[in-house]
């Protein structure tokens, strides 16, 4: 079987929030090195059926860089709903929520 690993580095202040977020990944077989100032991971567990997750970011992320990160985090999270499962009203109504919380963050112009 073949694996690919994704390792991220969480530099911690004096205080213990995240200063630096650093991901790294293999990329057909160079090292990829980003860094970022946000990060949402969730693994949904094989026994337990519960989402277990971690979400951080740097004490020098901005409120409007967080409306933009979640805007697009909740886009693509309503894409891969109905990739899954193919429930195109869900993922409708799903998609017309981001829009209104777009244009509520002003990162979308309202219409």
């Amino acid at each position: 079987m073949e694996e690919s690993k994704i390792n991220i580095r969480v530099a911690l202040d004096e205080n213990k929030h995240p200063d630096k977020i650093i991901w790294e990944a293999d990329n057909q077989g160079e090292k990829v090195t980003q860094e970022a100032k946000a990060m949402l991971l969730s693994f949904f567990d094989r026994n337990s059926l519960e989402t277990m997750k971690i979400d951080l970011w740097t004490n020098d992320m901005q409120i409007n860089e967080m409306d933009r990160f979640v805007f697009h985090t909740m886009r693509a999270i309503g894409e891969t709903y109905f990739k899954a499962t193919k429930n195109n009203q869900l993922a409708n109504d799903f998609q017309r929520f981001v829009h209104y919380f777009g244009e509520q963050t002003d990162i979308i112009p309202k219409e």
